[in-house]
């Protein structure tokens, strides 16, 4: 394989300070002030993008100018830069080198873990309904049976009937959950995953993790020490505002990572996406301004909401899921029409629409067209 002459120390200069390489870069530089993301860079003009659970303030500057620093490297295959950001996360998770896995986005994680572990002689995918649907439609394609249990009354997974469902195979757990934004409350969590089997795996999507401030909820990684089927996935889409560069990644224990990797596509990550990745984790702004900014308009979003009769499940995310009393086909399409785009349908809450929460002039246009459209 063809790698650069090059220290890992150097390279975590390159990737933590933003060191100048020793070539000549592009005249452009992904640093500058932008637009506003979710509204100008839609293809088709001035659209409203609430629909995909972006973030709209984007990436760290740390990371826009790591992304300018790493163009002079994209000759280069991206094994140094692999290790660079996996050290970070491995000391950032309190866990080891070998208990990291990289993936194209948290999504090839959840891809993987079907193919791991799901099909027709592995075992069967349980996972709530409604939840993130892409790893049951990939455990279908693998050949495997799929069991959805609906959501209980408050919203949150109804643990013990997944259990009770599992047939060795893969028991998915999206936490906080999408579309609902709802969470299941982390004793729950602990006590389900101590009875799980040891030849039934749980993987615990944690790709909205930081956005959760409920005394109610916390993260999983702490108990993959003592748990050899347990995978917690993580995500760059979300508060880091990475979701088009597409890294994320999971903790799990060695062994466990062996198996996935065997199904893994080589280098998945590309060099630009690990060092923005890496520069993202050396600023101290970017998590706690992003939960700030996102808190406030979604305060605003749900107190409007509220002020018009509509009610909305408790969000602990970046987005939040609300009940329009009619069928929300009809209201998604015609929003669309009038350039505000909204989440898709979700079949078991037929009722409810998933809205991302953009910037706060965003969320004033949403309930501007909204109020015209259901008056």
């Amino acid at each position: 394989m063809n790698t650069m002459s090059i220290s890992r120390r150097r390279f975590a200069q390159l990737l933590g300070a933003g060191a100048a390489v020793a070539v000549v870069r592009p005249h452009i530089s992904f640093a500058k002030p932008t637009q506003s993301i979710a509204t100008s860079s839609t293809a088709g003009g001035n659209i409203v993008r609430l629909s995909a659970n972006e973030n709209p303030y984007g990436p760290s500057p740390k990371a826009l100018q790591a992304m300018t620093d790493s163009f002079s490297l994209s000759c280069r295959y991206p094994d140094e830069h692999n290790n660079v950001l996996i050290e970070k996360l491995a000391k950032l998770n309190d866990v080891n080198h070998d208990q990291i896995l990289l993936g194209d986005g948290s999504s090839e994680i959840l891809k993987l873990c079907a193919e791991t572990f799901t099909g027709k002689t592995r075992g069967t995918l349980v996972a709530a309904d409604p939840t993130f649907e892409p790893i049951l439609q990939q455990a279908a394609l693998n050949g495997a049976e799929v069991a959805k249990v609906p959501l209980t009354a408050s919203f949150a997974h109804d643990l013990p009937k997944m259990l009770a469902a599992a047939k060795r195979g893969l028991i998915y757990v999206c936490n906080p959950n999408n579309p609902t934004a709802s969470i299941t409350p982390k004793h729950e969590l602990s006590e389900f995953i101590g009875k799980t089997p040891r030849e039934t795996m749980v993987l615990m999507d944690e790709a909205y993790f930081h956005y959760a401030d409920s005394p109610d909820y916390e993260s999983v990684i702490p108990l993959v020490k003592d748990h050899s089927n347990l995978i917690v996935s993580r995500t760059f889409s979300k508060v880091y505002g990475m979701a088009g560069l597409r890294c994320g990644y999971c903790v799990a224990q060695k062994e466990t990572l062996e198996q996935m990797r065997a199904h893994q596509m080589w280098d998945s990550v590309n060099i630009m996406a690990l060092a923005a990745a890496s520069a993202s984790l050396d600023d101290p702004d970017q998590v706690p301004n992003g939960q700030r900014l996102i808190s406030e308009a979604k305060a605003f979003t749900i107190g409007e909401l509220d002020k018009l009769g509509y009610k909305t499940i408790p969000s602990q995310a970046n987005f939040i899921m609300f009940d329009c009393k009619r069928p929300v086909v009809p209201l998604i399409q015609v929003l669309k029409q009038r350039n505000v785009q909204v989440g898709r349908l979700f079949p078991a809450l037929p009722n409810y629409m998933r809205l991302t929460i953009g910037k706060r002039s965003e969320m004033e246009t949403f309930l501007g067209v909204f109020k015209e459209v259901t008056a």
